[in-house]
């Protein structure tokens, strides 16, 4: 089952100048998106060729999102004017966005129509990431964790970083777009405390570099089958019940269950028969 781009959990960078077609990437993952890279994975001396390679790909019955480089950057326009026409995009990744002029200017040069990821990655950019979310274009936002931590200089920890994802979560579920994509967890070791700090954080997807990390992040950003159970059962009692409150905690809990319930419809996870 294809997984909307709404409900994506795992998001797979590529480097669009590698030498592996995106083919074998597309095909041999479970990643529920793929995202290929024309930013930091390509040196300067090779953008050109990589870009030419995605759209070459993307022309030619591909489907993929696309990480641009930065509206401040000298290949930020080169990058939109190739994949205005693109027809198997999914979408931009834009990197750095620092303002909601930056994600109505790319959606723009790319049609109008074209969905927009906002990579928060700088000081400036979480200062107005509810300007950001607020911009129609804006489809979801991402967390560019390693070049946020150098921008602000302090430590990859989960303290440090915890004002951050927050503001993120918030400015998500106030313009009412999906849940934030978190950053990367380059060690393998660390990944399982990655994936449960993003969805404690309240964070619905992550990027990742390995496709050996896919498996885990899909079942850590899912529901439970002990959540989807607890879900299902809530909402039969309460609708056997007449559908009415027994005390004022009832129907937070209800909304919790039907969330639960949406997201494993979404993801195609299996809920117990009546």
């Amino acid at each position: 089952m294809d997984v909307s781009s709404e409900a994506s959990r795992s998001w797979l960078l590529v480097n669009a100048a590698g030498q592996t077609p995106f083919e074998s990437f597309v095909n041999g993952t479970d990643a529920d998106e793929v995202i290929l890279d024309l930013e930091d994975a390509v040196a300067p001396n090779d953008k050109n060729a990589a870009r030419a390679k995605v759209t070459e790909y993307l022309n030619s019955g591909g489907r993929g999102w696309v990480r641009i480089n930065d509206a401040s950057s000298e290949y930020w326009s080169a990058d939109c004017n190739a994949l205005a026409d693109a027809s198997g995009l999914k979408g931009v990744v834009l990197a750095k966005a620092e303002g909601g002029n930056h994600m109505w200017d790319t959606a723009n040069r790319l049609g109008g129509g074209v969905p927009v990821i906002a990579l928060i990655e700088t000081a400036r950019g979480l200062a107005r990431v509810h300007d950001i979310a607020a911009a129609r274009p804006c489809f979801r936002i991402a967390f560019g964790v390693n070049d946020y931590t150098l921008d602000i200089g302090v430590e990859n920890d989960p303290m440090a970083l915890a004002y951050s994802r927050s503001q993120l979560v918030v400015a998500s579920r106030a313009a009412h777009i999906p849940g934030p994509i978190d950053g990367p967890t380059r060690d393998q070791a660390q990944l399982a405390d990655g994936v449960a700090l993003t969805r404690r954080m309240g964070m619905t997807g992550k990027l990742a570099l390995d496709s050996g990390q896919i498996a885990e992040i899909n079942t850590g950003l899912s529901p439970a089958p002990t959540d989807i159970a607890w879900a299902h059962a809530f909402v039969e009692t309460f609708n056997k019940n007449g559908g009415k409150p027994k005390n004022g905690s009832d129907l937070p809990r209800l909304h919790r269950a039907q969330t639960i319930l949406h997201k494993a419809d979404m993801l195609g996870i299996a809920i117990p028969a009546t």
